[in-house]
């Protein structure tokens, strides 16, 4: 089934579900899924989910495959979750933030200043804690099936170089649709906008918003470098990505099947993290040559403006008992 942004209209998407609640079936038997994400085809998530269905090929014979939709081809994240949910398409890789308020248990993965450094998430994802908050989708009608690296997160806006949060009071800051994000923003003297990722780069150009918040690798493929030119190299949060399956058509698999997916997605990761530290860097080197100021910032001012946002979260017992097992991680 050929699926595209307008046949996903919110006036179709029940009918669509309920037509689409299984993996799509083309001549021969085979199965191919269809994937989505917000970024470019030559996205480290995008190249990592290819790679994914290039190996399921190999290992099947070419019965399953995937088949993907980049550069936001049918809509937001948000968008993505909903219609993996209701079985319109089968995959989607969207930003942890998405799914902080409908799944709580992934808060510790967003919240500000919880991490060291990339080594300590990536230790956090791969051990016994990332495969417990994979698990967290399953009533929901979704299946995680891996996290990729999205971190470390800056700030980045159009008016001036921002050292410490007081620099940020009066700048209009878009964040993603995550109570976290916001109330972090808000915490640092900013005033959050929430908006899609999708909407960003004119956003700023139409001075909407005064600046955003994302990894290096996103600011350069959006092009949103061109627009805001004062960077602040804050990492605030290490916040991953979530490869996600409809549970419909999860379930629709053969045992065999539901684990070959499993085992393959998980490999991918490595594939993609191979992409993203090269990205990363020559991401860093673009914008610097393109003109684009990096601010070293007190970090300390920033965990300690925040810190009010991360504490009340940890008033929860089950996120508090999480932290305290993330902070032990080596």
């Amino acid at each position: 089934m050929t699926v595209t942004r307008r046949s996903l209209g919110l006036a179709g998407l029940a009918g669509l579900g309920l037509a689409a609640c299984a993996p799509r079936p083309t001549t021969g038997g085979r199965t191919v899924f269809d994937a989505v994400d917000v970024h470019p085809g030559d996205f480290p998530t995008v190249t990592a989910v290819k790679w994914m269905g290039e190996e399921l090929g190999r290992l099947t014979d070419g019965r399953l495959g995937v088949r993907q939709f980049p550069s936001g081809q049918l809509g937001s994240e948000d968008d993505s979750i909903g219609l993996a949910r209701h079985g319109a398409i089968d995959m989607c890789r969207v930003a942890v933030a998405a799914l902080n308020n409908a799944f709580p248990e992934t808060q510790l993965l967003a919240l500000p200043y919880v991490y060291r450094d990339i080594a300590h998430v990536r230790a956090v994802v791969d051990g016994e804690i990332g495969t417990e908050l994979l698990n967290v989708f399953e009533n929901r009608g979704l299946v995680g099936l891996a996290y990729y690296d999205a971190a470390p997160r800056c700030l980045y806006n159009v008016r001036h170089p921002v050292a410490e949060p007081g620099q940020l009071r009066g700048l209009k800051m878009r964040a993603p649709q995550s109570d976290i994000f916001l109330d972090t923003l808000r915490a640092m003297g900013a005033n959050p906008t929430p908006l899609s990722f999708g909407a960003v780069f004119s956003s700023l150009q139409t001075h909407l918003i005064d600046g955003a918040e994302n990894n290096w690798t996103a600011y350069q493929s959006s092009r949103q470098y061109e627009v805001a030119q004062f960077w602040s190299q804050t990492e605030h949060s290490f916040s991953p990505d979530a490869l996600l399956m409809s549970k419909a058509s999860f379930d629709a698999l053969t045992p065999s099947d539901r684990e070959l997916v499993r085992d393959v997605a998980r490999r991918s990761v490595q594939v993609m993290r191979s992409e993203w530290d090269r990205r990363e860097s020559e991401a860093q080197i673009a914008v610097v040559a393109a003109g684009v100021q990096i601010a070293e910032v007190d970090k300390a001012a920033f965990a300690a403006a925040t810190r009010p946002v991360l504490d009340r979260y940890l008033s929860e017992p089950r996120l508090r008992a999480l932290h305290e097992r993330i902070a032990a991680v080596a």
